[in-house]
C-alpha cells in the first residue's frame, strides 16, 4: 500500500512537469512504474505511452482554444511519427532486444535531452531565440521534417519518449512554425505518437490497466499546480533544475542496469579467448 501511495504521488509530478515546462512526462513515468511500481520494461514502456498520451491530450485543450496549435503541420508530421513509433514498438517486441537494452538506450535519449535543455536554460531568451532556433534556410524542408518525424517516432516506440524535447525544435526549424505554436502542436503530435506506438505493444505485452487508469487520474491532477506555478517560476530556471534532475535520473538508471555491461564485457572476454585459441591451434 504505502509503493502504491508512493508511486501515484510521484505520477502526479509527471503532470507537474507537463504543467510547468510543457513536457517531461514519458522520463518520469518510466523510471517510476519499472523502480517504484516493478513493472518490467517492457509492459511498463507501453503503459508509459496510453499515460503520457492522455496527459498530453488534455494539455492540447487550452493550447488549442488559445489558437496555438497549427493542425496541418501537426497531422503532417504526427503521421510521420506515428509511423515510426508503431515500427519502434514492433522492433521492441523482438525477442533479442532486450528490457535492459530498452532502458539503456532511454537513459541516452534523457541525456541528450537533458544536454539540451541545460544549453539553452544558459543563454539569455533573445540567445535562445536568434541562435537556437535560426531561420531555417533548406530546398526540401518538408523532406527533412518527415524523416525526422519517422525518427523521432521510432524512438517513442522503442523506450517510451515523447520526443517533445525534439520535435519543437524540428516544427520551429524545419516547419517555420513560431515557439508557441510549436509548444501547443508538439502536445497533439506527442499523443498521435503514443497511439501509434501503443497499437505496436498490444497484444504483444501484458498490461495493467487498473495501475495505468490509477496514474492518467495523477498525473492529470498534477497539471493543474503544474500550469500556475509556472506563472510564477522563470522559465530557464525550470529548464536548467529540470535538466540536473534528467542527468541523475540517467545516472540511476546506469546503475541500475550496470549488469547489462558486465555481461557485454565478459561476453568481449570470451569471444578474445576464443579467437586467440583458434589462432595458436
Amino acid at each position: 500500500m504505502t509503493t502504491w501511495i508512493i508511486g501515484h504521488l510521484m505520477a502526479a509530478c509527471i503532470g507537474l512537469s507537463l504543467g510547468l515546462i510543457g513536457g517531461g512526462g514519458s522520463v518520469l513515468a518510466l523510471p517510476i512504474l519499472v523502480y517504484v511500481m516493478g513493472i518490467p520494461p517492457k509492459p511498463a514502456i507501453a503503459m508509459t505511452l496510453v499515460i503520457v498520451g492522455a496527459v498530453s491530450l488534455l494539455g492540447v485543450i487550452p493550447h488549442w482554444r488559445a489558437g496555438n496549435v497549427r493542425l496541418k503541420i501537426a497531422l503532417l508530421f504526427g503521421g510521420a511519427t506515428m509511423i515510426g513509433a508503431f515500427a519502434g514498438a514492433k522492433i521492441a517486441t523482438l525477442p533479442f532486444v532486450s528490457g535492459a537494452f530498452q532502458m539503456i538506450l532511454f537513459a541516452v535519449m534523457i541525456l541528450l535531452a537533458a544536454g539540451l535543455m541545460i544549453r539553452r536554460s544558459s543563454k539569455r531568451p533573445r540567445q535562445i531565440e536568434l541562435k537556437s532556433y535560426p531561420n531555417p534556410v533548406c530546398k526540401y524542408c518538408w523532406f527533412l521534417l518527415l524523416t525526422e518525424g519517422i525518427g523521432v517516432g521510432v524512438l517513442t516506440g522503442l523506450v517510451g519518449i515523447g520526443g517533445g524535447f525534439a520535435i519543437v525544435p524540428t516544427l520551429v526549424l524545419l516547419g517555420r512554425v513560431p515557439m508557441k505554436q510549436a509548444i501547443g502542436s508538439s502536445l497533439l503530435i506527442i499523443a498521435l505518437n503514443s497511439v501509434a506506438g501503443f497499437l505496436g505493444y498490444l497484444g504483444q505485452v501484458p498490461l495493467n490497466w487498473e495501475l495505468t487508469g490509477s496514474f492518467i487520474l495523477a498525473a492529470s491532477a498534477g497539471t493543474i499546480p503544474g500550469a500556475y506555478l509556472a506563472q510564477f517560476i522563470p522559465a530557464q530556471r525550470l529548464q536548467q533544475t529540470f535538466g540536473y534532475f534528467l542527468l541523475a535520473v540517467a545516472a540511476f538508471i546506469f546503475v541500475q542496469n550496470r549488469h547489462s555491461f558486465e555481461v557485454v564485457h565478459s561476453f568481449k572476454n570470451t569471444a578474445s579467448q576464443m579467437i586467440q585459441y583458434h589462432t595458436k591451434y
